[in-house]
């Protein structure tokens, strides 16, 4: 227990460093350098300097890394808590087909709805991406009492995934030329277009949400150990699955709604959080998985905005590029 309790200290020792150093990295590095002593001087004085740097800093950087940092994490928890859902390793946002159906439902609002507005307002781009979560979901959610197996599991997600796809493809076809820029601009994911309006918004949800899953980790613990398990733990299983699967959507729908669909984070950071702490207990593992998301998130955002400057990458590449062999080194090590 005491050699448990030292390396669960020293993970989150190092989590909390690498977050705070990728912090001062994504302030600091991009087209127009800024020392960390300048970015600490426009921080405290709230951009309120008028200098290009506190622009810099306070409209651009400032959001896009706190938004980076958030949303990773909360990508990071949703994705765990699928996987305890559906007992199952490789279950995400992104592979189950559920950013796909929130996609479609951003898409359908934002199409539809700047027809007869000027701008859709963000909290009804997160109710439309909820519903098309929780839609997706729902369907996942027949399949899987009727199919057995990761693997099968893995290809019903994907072929939801995309009859989701199409139907957004489809959409755009009829779409004005305006539209078609908006949600192509948006539906390649990036943390570019976050304001701090819309930040401070998600972030409100996002963390009532963390709280509720932070709160639900002994039951969780003990769904974890089977479903007799948790009854006898007097456990309501039926409402907590259904508690599970909607804190999950809420999770994932924000960061869709801010920033597009983004592959991989949520199902490769709760394996490699649980291999950084050598265990999957949610107590130790929810804060885990929202730091270690939040580290991964701005490491993959300080890349797809630097690497080819000034082109940048949709974040979904870089998420790809790293999040991919984790899933499958998975599959390799679980061939069943």
């Amino acid at each position: 227990m005491r050699n448990a309790g030292r390396r669960t200290a020293a993970a989150f020792a190092l989590l909390v460093a690498a977050f705070l150093l990728l912090m001062a990295m994504n302030a600091c590095i991009g087209s127009l350098a800024i020392t960390p002593g300048d970015v600490l001087r426009i921080v405290l004085a709230g951009g309120a300097d008028g200098t290009p740097a506190g622009n810099v800093i306070w409209k651009i950087r400032l959001p896009r890394l706190l938004a980076a940092a958030i949303l990773g994490g909360a990508l990071s928890v949703s994705g765990f808590l699928l996987q305890t859902f559906f007992r199952n390793p490789i279950s995400g946002p992104y592979v189950l087909g559920i950013s796909s159906g929130a996609r479609l439902f951003v898409g359908l609002t934002l199409v539809f709805g700047l027809r007869f507005l000027p701008s859709v307002p963000f909290a009804v781009l997160m109710l439309a991406s909820f519903a098309g979560s929780m839609l997706c979901t729902g369907l996942v959610l027949l399949f899987s009492r009727r199919v057995s197996g990761m693997a099968m599991l893995l290809v019903v997600g994907i072929m939801v995934g995309n009859i989701f796809t199409a139907a957004t493809d489809f959409v755009v076809t009829f779409a004005q030329d305006a539209d078609v820029a908006n949600l192509q601009s948006w539906s390649m994911g990036s943390f570019s277009a976050v304001s701090w309006d819309h930040l401070s918004l998600a972030s409100a949800v996002i963390f009532a949400a963390l709280a509720a899953a932070f709160l639900l980790s002994k039951p969780i613990g003990a769904y974890q150990l089977g479903e007799d398990y948790a009854l006898s733990m007097g456990v309501d299983v039926r409402r907590f699955r259904a508690v599970l699967i909607v804190l999950s959507s809420v999770l994932s729908a924000c960061v869709t709604a801010l920033c597009g669909p983004i592959s991989f984070v949520g199902i490769a950071v709760p394996h490699i959080t649980k291999q950084l702490f050598g265990t999957a207990r949610p107590l130790v593992i929810i804060p885990g998985c929202f730091l270690m998301g939040g580290v991964f998130c701005m490491a993959c955002d300080l890349i797809a905005r630097t690497a080819f400057s000034p082109t940048e990458l949709a974040i979904s590449t870089v998420t790809a590029v790293f999040g991919a062999p984790v899933v499958i080194a998975l599959m390799l090590k679980r061939p069943r």
